[in-house]
């Protein structure tokens, strides 16, 4: 047996690291070194502040996750780590140093898309999965509103789709940069008669989704790609929304999209949003970094929004 440190939710709005036994590796194991992780800030400060709703506590399970909500529980998935050989490796394992996990848990993160890079794989694996949801096909008018991580990545994913007329909007001026280094155009507000055909909400708010509602144009699909925990969302359902017929649809990694469901799995999915990682511009959505050994308070600091951050990276020791 060996020791580990892992980082758990005691209780909402407080975290700390505890040591944990380490069993060896045994037939059809691998054991990972921990080298980075990411912080998926709206899931994980919900999380870390209680916020998750009793009935989706089973739903919202993490797959190597310990505890249960609201604590103490280990919650996390987006570990880059490294095998015994070297080999760089992507799993959906809590925030934890050193960890032990059947082979078929983790993937090889491809040669050409650096290990500091790779914590992005769960949020562009989401973004994938909501790409495929929102049917957004070649030449549609597209608006994406709220770009976090994930609105910021469906964003660019629907930005190579060919003809695609695309604008991504977030009231804050500082997401200008983010989104033009990946050839997304901004703005700071929903312009008039946008007309999409499909508009992808991602910005967690019930103002956003609103926003979302007033850029649909006739028969057109807005697809809800944010989770909002426990937060009530009034909606103005009473305006335009039965005269132009839209279609409100929601989004979740947890299940593949149905037409796609049939020919991938979660291992074929994952492996293709870590290849999705090779472009150097999406090291502009990591904004920040700190050591594992602080996780605690900067934990805390992400979730009560003193330490504003798109993906925020944590850093082992070697």
């Amino acid at each position: 047996m060996d020791r580990a440190r892992a980082f758990w939710v005691t209780r909402p709005g407080h975290g700390e690291i505890r040591q944990e036994t380490l069993s060896p590796p045994g037939p059809g194991q691998v054991a990972v070194r921990t080298l980075f992780s990411g912080v998926s800030r709206g899931t994980e400060t919900l999380v870390f502040n209680g916020r998750v709703p009793e009935s989706q506590r089973t739903v919202m399970r993490c797959p190597f996750q310990a505890g249960d909500f609201p604590g103490p529980v280990k919650y996390g998935y987006n570990a880059v780590g490294a095998l015994d050989d070297g080999t760089v490796v992507f799993c959906l394992f809590p925030h934890q140093d050193r960890f032990t996990v059947p082979s078929r848990a983790v993937r090889r993160v491809p040669p050409e898309v650096p290990a500091e890079r790779a914590v992005l794989a769960a949020n562009m694996e989401t973004a994938l999965n909501a790409l495929w949801d929102s049917g957004i096909a070649p030449g549609d008018r597209v608006a994406v509103v709220g770009l976090g991580v994930v609105g910021l990545l469906i964003a660019y994913l629907a930005a190579r789709i060919p003809g695609v007329d695309l604008l991504g909007i977030d009231p804050n001026p500082a997401r200008a940069d983010n989104a033009r280094s990946l050839g997304i155009p901004f703005s700071t507000a929903a312009p008039k008669a946008f007309d999409a055909d499909v508009v992808v909400h991602a910005s967690g708010t019930p103002v956003g989704a609103a926003t979302a509602l007033e850029l649909a144009g006739t028969e057109a699909t807005v697809l809800e790609a944010s989770w909002h925990g426990r937060q009530s969302v009034p909606l103005p359902l009473g305006e335009a929304f039965h005269s132009r017929r839209l279609s409100l649809r929601s989004t979740q990694v947890g299940a593949i999209s149905p037409g796609h469901r049939p020919r991938w799995d979660y291992g074929r999915r994952l492996d293709k949003a870590l290849g999705l990682l090779a472009d150097p511009a999406l090291d502009g959505l990591i904004d920040g970094e700190s050591a594992f050994t602080s996780l605690p308070e900067t934990m805390a600091a992400l979730a009560d929004g003193s330490l504003p951050a798109l993906c925020h990276r944590i850093r082992y020791e070697s």
